[in-house]
């Protein structure tokens, strides 16, 4: 936080966007970061700092909010763990190729993500 207060972002703004991206965590279910990320961006963060301070910041609330859906996956939660498998496998590799891909390509997929959530949401 101190390379941000530098650029004159408050403490006010960093306790908003915890409490914004833990309700959204909260809500659905790890989808903070589609909150944090942009925030971060606008408060000075390059785009990789920004999904990586993201991801930092979605691990513990994500492991809170387990507590809270545990009801809804108790039932199949030896199909939940062959997910937790795969989805470390995936992650390890797009951490990989996070690392190698230029910033601009980055934030076009993200982009791209999002408009493909958003219009998949949109129609459901």
């Amino acid at each position: 936080m101190k390379k941000l207060d530098k650029k004159g972002i408050g403490k006010l703004y960093f306790c908003m966007l915890g409490v914004i991206t833990g309700l959204a965590n909260g809500l659905f279910g790890s989808g903070g970061g589609i909150i944090a990320v942009p925030m971060l961006q606008k408060s000075g963060l390059e785009i990789k700092e920004s999904h990586a301070t993201s991801l930092a910041l979605t691990l513990p609330l994500s492991v809170v909010s387990i507590f809270f859906y545990y009801d809804a996956i108790k039932d199949t939660f030896s199909d939940t763990l062959i997910l937790i498998m795969f989805g470390l496998a995936g992650s390890i590799t797009g951490g990989i190729l996070m690392k190698k891909l230029k910033a601009k390509y980055l934030k076009k997929a993200f982009g791209l993500l999002l408009i493909i959530s958003g219009v998949r949401l949109f129609f459901k």
